[in-house]
């Protein structure tokens, strides 16, 4: 049986309060989601939940997302092995963004490209530009062996 979602209360009280879980997709029908490390704090990712994804997520303990790029829902970590178990499900105060703590399975590395969290570059302003700096280079798996030449990630 997959779980369905009321529409959102227009009433703030209902939106903010205990109850049924009512998420304010946007027009896209996405919501937005915030992903950290359930031991640690570490922000590891930002993706979008359709209905489907969330539903999933909510079901069954681990992370489902939906990918805008490939217009499908992607079950984080399936072809990885780094598999995110949701220890924690929060949503915003009108609803419109999730926050999931998980434990990551595998090599412990959310990033396709092998790091742990999807934020490993900060941005600075240098010479009138904004630059990147990567500040976590650290490969806990190697992306060609994971994914192959195809480059697919989850």
């Amino acid at each position: 049986m997959t779980i369905s979602f009321p529409p959102p209360s227009e009433t703030k009280s209902e939106l903010e309060g205990e109850g049924l879980f009512s998420p304010r997709f946007g027009a896209d029908g996405l919501v937005t989601t915030v992903v950290t490390d359930v031991a640690d704090g570490d922000l590891l990712m930002v993706a979008h939940m359709n209905a489907e994804a969330l539903a999933l997520t909510v079901e069954t303990g681990i992370a489902h997302y939906y990918s805008r790029s490939r217009q499908k829902i992607w079950k984080k970590g399936e072809s990885s092995g780094n598999l995110q178990t949701v220890h924690e499900m929060r949503t915003d105060c009108d609803q419109d963004a999730v926050w999931l703590k998980v434990s990551v399975a595998g090599h412990d590395a959310t990033c396709h490209t092998g790091r742990r969290s999807c934020f490993y570059r900060t941005v600075t302003h240098r010479n009138g530009r904004a630059e990147l700096a990567i500040v976590d280079n650290t490969r806990h798996f190697n992306p060609a062996q994971v994914y192959g030449s195809a480059g697919t990630k989850s």
